[in-house]
C-alpha cells in the first residue's frame, strides 16, 4: 500500500465551545492509503483534552511507514491487529489509519462497509445539531439559523437550566445535553429533575470521567438517562460503565478506529447499554465512515460538516437528521481539496 498524509485547518461557522476548550477553526489530519488502483480515506482530529495534535499524529504514523506501506489489504481488522502494538499510545493515528483501511477495503470489495457487514439501514436514528456554549442570546440565533428535529445543547455554565428554558421557547424539537465532565452529583439530579420536562431526552457526561462512584449515586437517582462519553474511551471501558450510565457514546478517534468501534457497540448492546457514536467536528471523511455504524446506534452525533464553513470531501450528506448514504463503495468519501 501506499502512504499519503494531509492535514487541513477546517473552518467553523461559528466560534465552538464547550466546558473545557473553544476554537474557531479544527485542525484535522487526512490518512490515504492506495492498493490495486483504489484509494481510501481516513480521518482524525487534533485535540487539546486528550493531548493529541496533527504533527504527534503524522509523526506517529511516519514512524512505521515502512511497515504499512510493505502490507498488502487483506482484512481490516487484521492490519488493525498489526499496526495497534505500534500506535497503542496514539489511538487517533491509529483511528486515521483503520478508517482509511476499511474504506479501501470496502472499494476493493465494490461494496459499502455497512453491506460487507451485513447491516440493514432500514432504521438508522438521526442525527442531532450540535450548539456550543455561548450567550443565551447567541445560542437562540444558532439553533433558529439551523432548523433541526434534535439539538444536542452543550452545558457547562451557572446558568444551563435557564439555557434550555430559553431555547424551548423557540422550538419543539428533542433536545439533548452535554456537560462535558462539567456538574457534580447533586446537581446532576437536581437538573436532569429540570431538564425532563424541558423535553431532554438524555445528559451526556455530566461529571467528572474518573468519578464512577458519583455516577453510581446519579445513576440510582437521575430521572434522565445518562450517556458516557470521556468515561468511556476504549474497549476496557465499557463493562466498566453498567450500573453507572444507561449508554456509551463511542468516539472513533478515542478507541483507534471502526474495527474496535464495532466490538464495542455489540459488547454494549449485550450488556442492555443503549450506543451512541459521537464526532469531534470532522469533515465527511470521518463523518462518512460514522454513517457506516449507523445500523448499530440508538443515537448518533454525526454533524461535523454541518459545524464546518468549507468541507474538504464528498460522501454522506444529511438532510433534516437523516443520513443519505454515497453512490461510491468503503465509507463513500472522496476527497475534493
Amino acid at each position: 500500500m501506499k502512504l499519503t498524509i494531509r492535514s487541513y485547518d477546517l473552518p467553523l461557522k461559528h466560534t465552538f465551545t464547550i466546558s473545557y476548550d473553544s476554537r474557531d477553526t479544527q485542525p484535522t489530519m487526512i490518512v490515504e492509503l492506495e492498493q490495486d488502483g483504489h484509494k481510501g480515506y481516513g480521518e482524525a482530529t487534533s485535540n487539546p483534552y486528550y493531548g493529541f495534535t496533527i504533527e504527534s499524529m503524522t509523526a506517529a504514523l511516519e514512524n512505521i511507514r515502512q511497515q504499512i506501506e510493505a502490507t498488502t489489504l487483506d482484512k481490516p481488522e487484521d492490519f488493525w491487529e498489526q499496526m495497534q502494538p505500534h500506535l497503542k499510545d496514539n489511538p487517533f493515528a491509529l483511528c486515521a489509519l483503520d478508517i482509511a483501511a476499511n474504506d479501501l477495503y470496502g472499494k476493493l470489495q465494490g461494496q459499502p462497509l455497512y453491506k460487507l457487514w451485513g447491516l440493514n439501514p432500514d432504521k438508522n436514528p438521526l442525527t442531532n445539531y450540535t450548539i456550543g456554549i455561548d450567550t443565551i442570546e447567541n445560542m437562540v440565533k444558532k439553533l433558529k439559523e439551523m432548523p433541526w428535529p434534535l439539538y444536542k445543547i452543550k452545558l457547562g455554565t451557572k446558568e444551563d437550566v435557564e439555557i434550555i428554558k430559553e431555547l424551548r421557547k423557540h422550538t419543539d424539537a428533542v433536545f439533548r445535553v452535554d456537560a462535558n465532565c462539567a456538574w457534580g452529583v447533586e446537581e446532576t439530579i437536581e437538573n436532569a429533575r429540570q431538564l425532563k420536562p424541558l423535553g431532554v431526552e438524555f445528559i451526556e457526561q455530566p461529571m467528572r470521567a474518573d468519578d464512577l462512584e458519583g455516577m453510581k449515586q446519579v445513576y440510582q437517582h437521575s430521572v434522565l438517562p445518562l450517556i458516557a462519553d470521556e468515561s468511556c474511551i476504549t474497549e476496557s471501558d465499557v463493562a466498566k460503565c453498567v450500573g453507572h450510565f444507561h449508554g456509551v457514546n463511542v468516539k472513533l478517534v478515542k478507541c483507534g478506529g471502526l474495527t474496535p468501534a464495532r466490538r464495542m457497540l455489540k459488547e454494549a448492546r449485550e450488556l442492555g447499554l443503549k450506543t451512541m457514536v459521537g464526532c469531534m467536528t470532522e469533515s465527511t471523511v470521518g463523518i462518512s465512515a460514522i454513517a457506516q455504524l449507523l445500523p448499530m446506534l440508538d443515537y448518533v452525533d454525526m454533524d461535523g460538516p454541518l459545524l464546518i464553513s468549507k468541507d474538504i470531501a464528498r460522501g454522506i450528506t444529511i438532510d433534516n437528521g437523516k443520513v443519505y448514504y454515497s453512490s461510491v463503495n468503503g465509507t463513500g468519501a472522496e476527497l475534493i481539496a
